[in-house]
């Protein structure tokens, strides 16, 4: 019988240099999205306690204390727990401190970036995870690509333009669902992406759930991701 985790990990402890200068007296989880009057990690908790998750850790780093501010003054619909790297960890040994911080570590959990803002079923994704009998299971996202893409026939001649195609690449879309396993194989120090993951792929322990047709993904990266967020918010709340 499957168990749909009720646990998850935040990783909020990037520095995001490149969304500046939003992030110069603020970690990147905690600029708002415009328009809502709400940090990007604000945004992922409502998500996580809607798919079921009734405990959180958020692993902060970078202003750390500005992030915990807001935890503690905010109405939130979970029970968050904070916890500081006092030393940089890598991204591994960052989740495997954040993760001896969960409640049943017997059970499953998810993981999630502090920086995308998304909306899709975990519930499916556990499910998708059990059904493959996996160890991880990564979200995939097909983003579009910033450029106009050109369409060429065998001749060379152009026949389309194609405004920000998607890509014809899955890439790891940053959520993840891990059985309680896992944390035992993640590093103490380094990247779990260049360690366990290859390992975990090797032995055919590693899935991959394509997001739905349709899902809301978005990365926040830059002030522009910033901007088409907020459009993209707009053009749903007026549907």
């Amino acid at each position: 019988m499957h168990t749909t985790p009720t646990q998850a990990v935040v990783l909020a402890g990037g520095q995001g240099s490149r969304l500046r200068p939003y992030t110069d007296d603020r970690p990147k989880p905690m600029v708002e999205i415009p328009g809502t009057g709400t940090p990007i990690i604000g945004h992922q908790l409502s998500w996580l306690a809607a798919e079921g998750v009734t405990d959180a850790v958020v692993s902060c780093g970078h202003l750390a204390e500005v992030l915990q501010e807001w935890l503690a003054g905010a109405d939130l619909p979970l029970k968050v727990t904070t916890v500081v790297e006092t030393e940089p960890l890598g991204r591994g040994g960052g989740l495997k401190y954040a993760a001896a911080h969960l409640p049943a570590p017997d059970q499953p959990w998810y993981a999630t970036n502090g920086d995308i803002w998304t909306r899709f079923s975990l519930r499916e994704m556990a499910a998708f995870h059990d059904e493959r009998d996996a160890t991880a299971t990564l979200a995939l996202a097909r983003p579009r690509i910033p450029w106009g893409a050109v369409e060429t026939d065998t001749f060379g001649h152009i026949t389309d333009f194609v405004e920000a195609p998607p890509s014809p690449f899955l890439i790891n879309a940053g959520v993840y669902v891990f059985s309680p396993g896992f944390t035992e194989l993640l590093p103490d120090l380094g990247d779990h992406e260049r360690t366990t993951f290859p390992r975990l792929a090797r032995e055919k322990r590693l899935a991959g759930f394509p997001l739905p047709q349709g899902a809301y993904w978005r990365a926040i990266d830059t002030a522009k991701d910033l901007t088409e967020a907020a459009k993209e918010l707009a053009a749903q709340s007026h549907r």
